[in-house]
């Protein structure tokens, strides 16, 4: 059984009122979503700003209600559970580490937050407890008596993980968490992140608009568009062979250090469509180089195309071949190749994470 499983997902918002309250026109945000996640797995949600990708894990946490749709977690409705039960189940890593860690609380007063309200260690051990989540993410300990100021936003992120750790959660749901990072630290972040999946078994829905990150660390991916999932598949048959235009175009578009590599670069014309008036059919077909008369006029269905892979357009079948698009090796220069070899299997990978070894024993 799926630990999450989410069916026919819609939410739109009020955009615009008459003089006597009538909703005028709404943003249709997130428009019939559909997927599972099993326990100790990463699906990623990826797609351009305003795809709806944030606000589907809102959803999913119940920070707002849907309009329509069922979300179920290990088979229970998660409309009729208890939110104040489910939060120690589901947690969330936000974007920013500067803006989410309250500045007037120390670090021990942040994680001893969520241990007092959900009441899960006696106040004797709670300062031992924070040291322990501390350790965990590669922090010692006597950092506790610090303020968030006083740490680098690489830091401050490894907090805000500690935070979602605090009270034992099945399912974190990562907020595009390393796009307000440092380039140099988000592989630390990453690593972290992927490292703590296999030892508490954790699963994450991990929203982001990078598909380099996505592809370090996601076992499934689901394409959005216009707050509707155009393709989901495993993450290597996605990178291998994206059969949607839209996730083509996407990956078209990650900057790939091969100079010499032969690849295609899809651009699409035209602006995207507002999602206060979607177009008819395909949501997108404004801006498809593959469109014909039916892609207008019918919206495609999310139908399945070879084993764990489904997709949301017409013309799936006749698209030409998507070899070209993320080049997989070859393409360095004899310098780069040297650095890459150097880099793959030096100190800085050796290194690895931060995480502790010491487990939930303390030193």
């Amino acid at each position: 059984m799926a630990l999450l499983e989410v069916q026919g997902l819609l939410k739109h918002f009020v955009a615009e009122r008459s003089l006597f309250g009538r909703a005028l026109a709404h943003v249709k945000a997130v428009d019939g979503v559909s997927f599972s996640l099993d326990a100790g797995k990463t699906l990623a949600l990826v797609g351009e700003s305003g795809c709806g990708k944030s606000t589907v894990s809102r959803l999913v946490l119940r920070l707002i209600e849907p309009d329509a749709g069922t979300i179920r977690f290990e088979g229970r409705d998660l409309l009729s559970l208890d939110a104040r039960a489910f939060r120690r189940e589901a947690q969330i890593i936000f974007q920013d580490p500067y803006a989410s860690l309250n500045p007037r609380m120390t670090v021990g007063q942040i994680l001893t937050e969520p241990l007092a309200l959900h009441n899960l260690v006696p106040p004797a051990r709670r300062r031992e407890r924070v040291e322990e989540i501390l350790r965990l993410v590669g922090l010692e300990p006597r950092l506790a008596r610090r303020y968030p100021h006083e740490f680098s936003g690489g830091q401050r992120q490894r907090i805000a993980i500690a935070r979602a750790l605090a009270v034992e959660p099945k399912l974190i749901i990562c907020d595009e968490p390393v796009s307000a990072l440092d380039v140099s630290i988000r592989s630390q972040i990453l690593n972290l992140l992927r490292e703590l999946q296999d030892r508490l078994g954790l699963a994450y829905i991990f929203v982001s608009h990078d598909l380099a990150v996505v592809k370090h660390i996601a076992d499934h991916v689901a394409v959005m568009n216009l707050g509707q999932i155009v393709e989901t598949a495993a993450a290597d048959a996605l990178f291998a062979a994206p059969r949607h235009p839209y996730s083509r175009a996407l990956l078209s578009a990650i900057p790939v250090p091969k100079p010499r590599a032969k690849r295609s670069h899809i651009v699409l014309q035209g602006e995207i469509p507002s999602a206060l008036s979607p177009p008819p059919g395909c949501r997108f077909h404004t801006r498809c180089p593959y469109v014909v008369d039916r892609c207008r006029n019918e919206m495609p269905q999310l139908v399945p195309y070879g084993i764990g892979h489904a997709t949301a357009c017409h013309r799936t079948s006749e698209l030409p071949s998507s070899e070209a698009i993320v080049p997989t090796d070859g393409g360095f220069s004899p310098v780069l190749e040297k650095l890459v070899a150097a880099f793959s299997g030096g100190p800085e990978a050796a290194r690895g994470s931060g995480v502790s070894s010491l487990g939930t024993n303390p030193a």
